[in-house]
């Protein structure tokens, strides 16, 4: 971290904004007007999914079931069967059944304390941030495979393979994402990662951030060392 300065944070943070205005995908989930059942929804069904398919399936879901009331009182049997076509559905079943009967508990309310966050079932690192970043407005990451391959590429590699616990990975997200939009920054590193940062073959010819990029530098080595 020592070699990643504030000034390389503060570019970063720049052209990846810059980009995302004329570059943004829109989804159903980053409307104005969303309740936090919406919200925290469509966080669930985004994990481990393409964003596209879960696009194609999201709307379908709200209305059929528009609250967590409605959720929690449909068999868990039933919630596999809706979920069939998006995959993982027995994990995401059971997950949405307990948050469901949670929430209905806590009569839809999400606590602001991160303690009591996480002890709501289900609510790992990933969800719990994007609850705080999407309705409480902290400044957190997205820390998933995309966003960690982005800044891994750009700033240098992590050694743990859990992302969840690698100190290098986990201080540089939460230094990039600490800016005044957030939000905004972080779905900027989720769209760049799905359409330029490709896990295969990045499209390195139309990236903005070549010139600092460490994966860049990397590779053009390795062509001349051939």
């Amino acid at each position: 971290m020592a070699s990643i300065t504030k000034q390389n944070i503060d570019e970063f943070q720049k052209k990846l904004l810059n980009w995302f205005k004329l570059n943004m995908r829109n989804f159903p989930w980053r409307s104005r007007g969303l309740t936090v059942y919406h919200l925290i929804i469509a966080e669930v069904l985004l994990q481990r999914t393409k964003a596209e398919t879960v696009a194609n399936f999201y709307p379908k879901f709200i209305q059929d079931f528009p609250s967590w009331q409605s959720l929690g009182l449909t068999s868990i049997e039933s919630i596999e069967q809706y979920l069939m076509p998006i995959g993982l559905y027995k994990q995401r079943a059971i997950r949405l059944k307990k948050l469901a009967l949670e929430m209905v508990k806590r009569n839809g309310k999400v606590p602001s304390e991160r303690e009591e966050l996480e002890s709501i079932p289900f609510m790992g690192q990933y969800i719990a941030n994007a609850v705080e970043l999407i309705i409480h407005g902290k400044r957190l990451p997205l820390i998933d495979v995309n966003m960690a391959r982005v800044l891994e590429r750009y700033f240098g590699k992590r050694k743990m393979a859990d992302i969840r616990y690698d100190p290098y990975l986990q201080k540089l997200a939460f230094k990039v994402a600490n800016h005044t939009s957030s939000k905004e920054l972080n779905w900027a590193i989720i769209d760049f990662a799905a359409l330029i940062c490709k896990a295969r073959s990045p499209l390195c010819k139309n990236c903005m951030l070549t010139k600092k990029c460490t994966y860049n530098r990397l590779n053009l080595i390795s062509k001349k060392n051939r």
